[in-house]
């Protein structure tokens, strides 16, 4: 860690020049002599995405942000402050600390978080950074988290894994095993050590996969933001042997959709019916989820069809995901919709449906955008229908 990027004129430097081309930054060199260009260039790339990701580090004097990679790998504070929410009591261990962002949140519901990074000059930023933040619960340990857990005698409340998703050659992972740690193959140390678990996943790891390798999972967290899957989060414990629950969480910018339900383990069975005067579309994290029964049951909506997941109902309904008003519904009937669509904007969906969203968008000559909200979809009776619908404005 550079000392003299905390300069307060190079702290200045750094704020106001937010704005300033980064190519052209670097091509200008550095006014400092002990900071680089490049140096220069990383904090005011790392305070722009600090900005909008992390606003609280955003807001904080003399942060030092670590390169960009280990920032893109990092979590939200939506979905950090989330994490945090799950866990209580006196002490816990993140095995996998990186920038430190889902540490300095737990530190914030637990006593005591002994935070452990691999990556010395990671963890010396993050050090640096809990004590501009005022994290004074938080112990640093430069090492592997695994190493720490053997070595300690201590015991803990909770323990925190994020292991990392890209191999020695930069690819990226999303199988369990491929992942460092191997946490699934050292289970039985981590639970010597506490009852309970936290591991934050890839969202392209597969849900059936997952529980297949780890083991007494009892919630699976399906966070996303924006109605984009961020991560999924595995809370394991080690008296735990039925099914795991599904919980689905989405940060929307006026509102959080949550929903839930036990998955493989429940009995409950959709309705199917025609389209009514409104279609509901479930949010990503529902759609990985797999909770299509239940949402049907628990929102008091029809299924359109089995494998269309698109849902029905004559009077409106609370839906965790977007909600349209059916105005027009036509048959699949090319020459019609040619005419019909001319001229007109419009924004494409496809759910059961044979051809594209861009096929459909070249052979009906649909440009994208405007207030229509268009679904191909395949009906109960499984014919290929057509729904013109306007988005309902959430509150």
């Amino acid at each position: 860690m550079n000392k003299a990027l905390l300069h307060p004129d190079v702290q200045e430097f750094i704020r106001s020049n937010r704005k300033t081309e980064i190519t052209r930054l670097v091509l200008s060199g550095s006014p400092y002599p002990d900071v680089s260009p490049q140096e220069l260039a990383e904090q005011i790339s790392g305070l722009n995405t600090a900005e909008k990701k992390l606003p609280t580090w955003f807001k904080t004097g003399n942060i030092i942000y670590p390169p960009k990679l280990n920032l893109e790998q990092t979590s939200s504070e939506v979905t950090a402050e989330y994490k945090a929410s799950l866990v209580s009591g006196t002490k816990m261990a993140d095995l996998t600390g990186g920038f430190g962002i889902d540490s300095y949140f737990f530190s914030k519901k637990m006593d005591q978080i002994f935070y452990c990074e691999l990556n010395k000059e990671l963890a010396e930023l993050a050090e640096h950074n809990f004590k501009q933040l005022k994290a004074n619960n938080i112990e640093v340990i430069k090492g592997n988290g695994l190493e720490f857990l053997k070595n300690t005698e201590g015991v803990f409340n909770w323990i925190y894994l994020d292991p990392a998703r890209r191999d020695n050659h930069g690819g990226k992972v999303f199988r369990l095993a491929d992942c460092t740690p191997d946490v699934a193959g050292n289970m039985d140390l981590i639970f010597e050590k506490a009852d309970k678990i936290l591991i934050k996943t890839s969202p392209l790891l597969d849900l059936k996969a997952g529980t297949a390798e780890l083991k007494n999972v009892k919630e699976i967290h399906i966070v996303s933001v924006n109605n984009e899957v961020k991560e999924l989060l595995w809370l394991l414990e080690k008296a735990h042997t039925e099914a795991a629950a599904l919980k689905t969480i989405n940060f929307r910018k006026n509102e959080i959709q949550f929903f839930e339900g036990s998955g493989a383990g429940s009995n409950e069975k959709a309705q199917y019916s025609r389209p009514g005067k409104y279609i509901y579309e479930p949010n990503p994290a529902i759609m990985k989820s797999g909770l299509f029964e239940e949402l049907a049951v628990k929102t008091g909506t029809f299924k359109l069809h089995q494998h269309s997941h698109l849902y029905t109902s004559d009077d409106l309904k609370k839906f965790p995901g977007r909600r349209f008003k059916i105005t027009e519904l036509k048959n699949f009937n090319p020459k019609e919709l040619k005419k019909y669509f001319k001229g007109l904007k419009a924004n494409i969906s496809t759910r059961n449906f044979p051809e594209s969203v861009e096929n459909l968008k070249k052979k009906f000559r649909i440009k994208d955008g405007g207030e229509l909200y268009v679904f191909f979809t395949t009906s109960l009776k499984n014919e290929k229908i057509v729904l013109i619908c306007k988005k309902i404005k959430e509150d």
